[in-house]
């Protein structure tokens, strides 16, 4: 299978690809549409050499990148304005029409575009304001690549940013009249270099800014607040002289409503007229801010014809009902207020970036002389001291003390882990009882918490399967809701004026009524929030849980998966192996095993580099092997005085049948064999160990039904022992797998009716393999790539395989709240249009009271969402 270009070929569309892979236009291995073929991968493909373009399927209807098409720019746009799935469609089809771009994708819950443009596009600002033009939005580009950082500069802004670039900045931009954003490379040069030595003293740190989702939440919430108590103290005094025992000055009351009741349709529900009129114009959708503008239209110019007859003397019988208008416009932007809030504060509990704390302690080299500076001075080089108690700033080295550190809410590990010199560190962690001096690897922005927060908003911007159900249904409901209202006026009027002998205006004016509630008591925003809230939840539980869902479907489907398949080394086992016996059987032991170690040398296989440390340890020093590479599923090769040596196991050597290999082989070790040309130099036979949660993670698998299988590149009695100690059958166990071998046993479980497979492996070798299962699950480890971390749907952020129990039990507790969501909506608008049409006869609601409605229907499946913070593991 060619993962490259397999794409052309396939129908199945990968619902995914990550912020990483997406801005470095060609991730080896990324997951696509060609995941589920059955051909035979090259090995040269295999090894993970990155190719020349990234695909990736479009949300919604995006039109696929055409073959030739170069990717010049991806673009990341906060909206602000975003309030239901009717205001997320008018963005992605404004965005969707425009010339040049590709792979778009949005989010309402995290109010973000997320797009591809090529070289057809129009630059960023002018796709900025054709957005606006169509919808009404305020956009703004997030910047997601590079160091950013925003000081404050002296004097004017965009006089600044005119100066010449110093070295290593890559961009300057005002954000205000006094605010700069700088772009750097930290590689080339530290931030407190650019602001001591390039930049000068008069320039400082900008205050800090929430992140990108936090800031379009909190600017969503505030302008709503504002809009909602305007309209409010509007609406208490015409509610007051439409209900309270007052004295009868039904002109002067009237015209104090009239002018209070112009200022809210105005002011507060002016706003969704030309919003509602854009979607009409530029993307042809009828969305919820219509049936907004019809009602309380509807509402408000007939009370002001009800207050132009009562000022002639002819009052009609039902009189003005300002208080109509004015109370749905406010109980309408309290709905929108509540369910802002409820999106907001869900998106901040559950995110991970909550962990990255604002300031470090700068040291120098033996820990003294300690400075607490703010988090985002730290550059390349720093050394860093973690006090007791307090939460580690950035990924880094142990260079001295000892503590104990919970990391818990980044892996899941609930028991501390000792951490010492040498140790690795991470950040977002919570330091124990001692103080630990650390030597920065990593910088805030570009840590852990940071990759696995751009993982997991990768899967916020991806739709389910039964997300687009939800969407075709919202795409109908307001014209249906349109086509209702028509219907229940024309009941009406026929019902007031043949059975309730009234006159056809005073039908007309009931009829009217009952419009007006049925027209604005229906919500479509519950049903399209009923799958992103239940996406976003789950994925930041899941990163806590240390299961990072690269894609939403992932979550959809993983409650159905019926077969599991493990990798073995460094996945049921801890990829710790040890050399128990060596046989050496050409020349001299030391001169072989110096061959063999300059063969092993750089390799990260868990076997080679077994092997390494071992010779390592007695001392040994390497050949010099010139031009050694990585045979995917064989081992290693290379070129030692022009004779070719190679290191692998014995199948690949052809040495299987000899005495020495037979019996490590028949003792159930693994076996490393070198050669020198066609002569067989050392015999190295290693053992491994369980990792300690397997034998319940895969009992408790084979108790709920579902089938577990081994397949791995390893001999058979090393593979057949693991499995004998694991009780998984016989006819389950594969050894001596290529990557092709892997791949094709996994087509065939897959080609049987009805079986969902998810593959765990944490190597290069495996990256086909996690490609051709339903889910790919990776493990992280010292020996794991990015290739195949690139290729998998989901993965494991410690090398723990309950993680594989996480995955399946959080999809099945998403699933169900997603079903009581739709339940949810089906049953509250189904009754709702009935109260509101007048169904029933002693009960209705009246539409005064109709603009509840969003609040009644949005804020339950926003608790349902959130309810599922509770999970845990069954």
């Amino acid at each position: 299978m060619d993962i490259k270009n397999c794409c052309r070929e396939k129908n199945t569309p990968s619902m995914e690809a990550s912020a990483s892979s997406r801005s470095a236009q060609g991730a080896c291995l990324q997951k696509s549409c060609c995941h589920k073929e059955s051909d035979a991968s090259s090995s040269d493909q295999e090894r993970g050499e990155c190719g020349t373009k990234t695909i990736t399927t479009p949300a919604r209807g995006s039109r696929y990148v055409e073959e030739g098409t170069t990717i010049i720019e991806h673009v990341t746009l906060g909206v602000e304005g975003l309030t239901c799935v009717g205001c997320e469609n008018k963005l992605f089809r404004s965005l969707d029409a425009i010339r040049g771009v590709h792979n778009l994708q949005t989010s309402l819950i995290l109010s973000q575009a997320d797009f591809d443009i090529d070289a057809d596009a129009r630059t960023v600002n002018e796709i900025i304001r054709e957005v606006t033009r169509a919808t009404g939005f305020t956009c703004q580009r997030v910047n997601t690549q590079g160091r950013n950082l925003e000081i404050l500069v002296p004097g004017d802004a965009r006089k600044f940013i005119s100066q010449k670039r110093a070295h290593g900045v890559e961009g300057l931009v005002a954000l205000d009249k006094r605010t700069v954003r700088v772009t750097y490379d930290a590689k080339l040069v530290g931030v407190r270099d650019l602001l001591d030595n390039t930049f000068g003293s008069t320039t400082t740190l900008a205050p800090l800014r929430p992140y990108a989702e936090f800031e379009s939440g909190v600017k969503q919430v505030r302008k709503t607040f504002y809009t909602t108590a305007f309209s409010a103290l509007l609406t208490i005094p015409v509610l007051v002289l439409a209900w309270a025992p007052l004295p009868q000055h039904d002109v002067l009351y009237g015209a104090i409503s009239l002018a209070l009741a112009t200022l809210v349709q105005v002011v507060v529900a002016g706003p969704f007229y030309p919003s509602a009129l854009r979607a009409l114009l530029f993307t042809q959708v009828i969305e919820m801010d219509l049936l907004i503008v019809l009602s309380t239209s509807a509402a408000y110019v007939f009370s002001v014809i009800a207050f132009a007859h009562q000022v002639r003397g002819h009052p009609l019988s039902t009189g003005q009902f300002f208080e109509t208008s004015t109370l749905l416009v406010t109980l309408i932007m309290v709905g929108r207020l509540v369910s802002a809030f409820a999106r907001h504060k869900s998106v901040e509990s559950i995110s991970i970036r909550s962990l990255q704390i604002d300031t470090a302690i700068l040291v120098n080299g033996d820990g003294r002389y300690g400075q607490e500076i703010d988090a985002r001075l730290l550059q390349y080089g720093d050394i860093f001291k973690v006090m007791p108690d307090s939460r580690i700033p950035t990924d880094g080295i142990v260079i001295s003390g000892q503590s104990e550190v919970d990391e818990s809410h980044i892996t899941g590990e609930a028991v501390p882990v000792n951490k010492m010199q040498g140790s690795n560190i991470i950040a977002g962690c919570l330091n124990g009882s001692g103080a630990l001096v650390v030597r920065l690897t990593r910088l805030p922005g570009e840590n852990t918490i940071s990759e696995i927060a751009s993982m997991v908003d990768a899967a916020k911007f991806s739709k389910p399967k039964i997300q687009h159900l939800a969407d075709r249904v919202a795409s109908y409901f307001v014209p249906v809701v349109v086509a209702l209202t028509l219907i229940t006026f024309v009941i009406w009027v026929v019902i007031g004026t043949t059975i309730q002998d009234q006159s056809k205006g005073s039908a007309a004016v009931q009829a009217m009524t009952y419009a007006i509630a049925v027209l604005i008591v229906s919500c479509p925003c519950a049903i399209g929030l009923a799958v992103p809230m239940v996406v976003v939840i789950a994925g930041g539980l899941g990163a806590k849980h240390g299961v990072v869902f690269k894609s939403a479907e992932t979550i959809e489907i993983a409650r159905k998966v019926s077969h599991v398949v493990f990798d073995k080394t460094g996945t049921l086992t801890k990829g710790e192996l040890s050399v128990s016996a060596e046989e050496y059987l050409s020349g001299s032991d030391s001169s072989v095993a110096s061959l063999a170690l300059g063969l092993t040398i750089n390799s990260k296989h868990p076997v080679s580099a077994a092997v390494a440390a071992h010779l390592h340890a007695r001392a040994v020093q390497p050949a010099l092997v010139k031009d050694v590479k990585s045979i995917t599923g064989k081992g290693i090769e290379g070129v030692w005085n022009g004779t070719i040596v190679r290191g692998g196991n014995s199948r690949w050597l052809a040495v299987q049948t000899r005495p020495q290999v037979t019996s490590l082989l028949s003792q159930g070790r693994t076996v490393f064999c070198v050669s020198l040309g066609d002569e067989l130099l050392a015999v190295y036979g290693l053992n491994d160990s369980l990792r300690a949660d397997a034998i319940s993670v895969v009992s408790e698998l084979q108790h709920r039904d579902i089938a577990v299988s081994i397949v791995s590149g390893d001999d058979d009695g090393a593979v057949q022992k693991i499995g004998n100690q694991l009780g998984i059958p016989g006819a389950h166990v594969r050894s001596r797998c290529s990557p092709e071998g892997k791949q094709q046993y996994i087509h065939a479980i897959m080609a049987q009716r009805g079986q969902t497979v998810l593959f765990c492996g944490d190597g290069t070798n495996d990256a086909v393999a996690l490609a051709q299962a339903t889910i790919g699950l990776h493990m992280s480890s010292s020996s794991g790539t990015d290739v195949a971390q690139s290729a998998a749907d989901a993965v494991l952020v410690r090398p723990a395989l309950a993680g594989v129990l996480v995955l399946m039990d959080l999809s099945r507790a998403a699933f169900r709240r997603i079903v009581f969501n739709f339940a949810w909506c089906f049953t509250y608008n189904t009754l709702a249009v009935l109260l509101a049409a007048g169904a029933f006869v002693r009960a209705r609601i009246p539409p005064q009271y109709a603009g509840l409605g969003e609040l009644v229907s949005v804020l339950p499946v926003i608790l349902i969402a959130l309810q599922l913070k509770a999970f845990k593991r069954r």
